[in-house]
């Protein structure tokens, strides 16, 4: 697989108007392009911070199996009624995800909700209490350590995160992910990826995406 590519901003599935002012999905092309690299038809794919479920509706679309986490209820409703598979989907918390029952896993591609240095609120319950950046990586950690107990031997994990660059400074979130996940998955690099078109998803300052590429050796 190449590490650098252009992908189309296009969605095919439109959402409603309530999650388009924050809306952070990645691209279809995107994620098209992982999974049918590290995928075949009938294999299972898993995202626990389903979002709006863009993971799951292409794997569907691609004839794999859809499997997926959300925590905030509108989000995880308006998946549920995009995708055959409404009973692989889970209303939940990803740091509960020992506690869930999936089949054995073929890939995982995700993107976890985005937490900057400077923020007080914690991010993966949406923001509903207290919290700080190093709790933050330390929860991605544990997150990514239970979701080992439902991976396939040399299956992948496809992660996507940015660095964050606001008017408070810079946080360095895709390095600091890579270095903790690398810890309990097995690194195989980064693949960058770039936007065709207008940008319509919050940037963070910078106009590329990392996509960090790890398997369960």
């Amino acid at each position: 697989m190449r590490t650098f590519m252009i992908c189309k901003n296009v969605h095919r599935s439109e959402i409603p108007d309530r999650f388009k002012e924050y809306d952070n999905r990645s691209y279809d092309e995107e994620v098209e392009i992982f999974i049918k690299e590290y995928t075949k038809p009938g294999d299972t794919v898993l995202d626990m911070f389903a979002g709006l479920g863009t993971t799951l509706i292409i794997a569907e679309m691609l004839g794999r199996v859809p499997y997926g986490v959300e925590f905030l209820e509108d989000k995880y409703n308006y998946v549920i009624s995009k995708i055959k598979n409404k009973e692989n989907m889970i209303h939940g918390d990803a740091r509960k995800l020992i506690e869930y029952e999936f089949p054995p896993i073929d890939l995982v591609y995700t993107s976890p909700i985005f937490m900057n240095k400077n923020e007080t609120r914690d991010p993966l319950n949406g923001y509903k209490t207290e919290g700080n950046y190093a709790k933050y990586l330390k929860d991605i950690k544990k997150i990514f350590t239970d979701l080992k107990k439902f991976l396939k031997p040399k299956s992948h994990i496809i992660v996507g995160v940015k660095n964050l660059k606001t008017s408070n400074g810079i946080t360095t979130l895709a390095w600091d992910m890579g270095n903790v996940l690398s810890d309990v998955l097995f690194f195989e690099g980064e693949v960058i990826i770039g936007y065709e078109g207008p940008r319509d998803r919050e940037s963070f300052g910078y106009d590329h995406y990392y996509c960090l590429v790890f398997s369960n050796r």
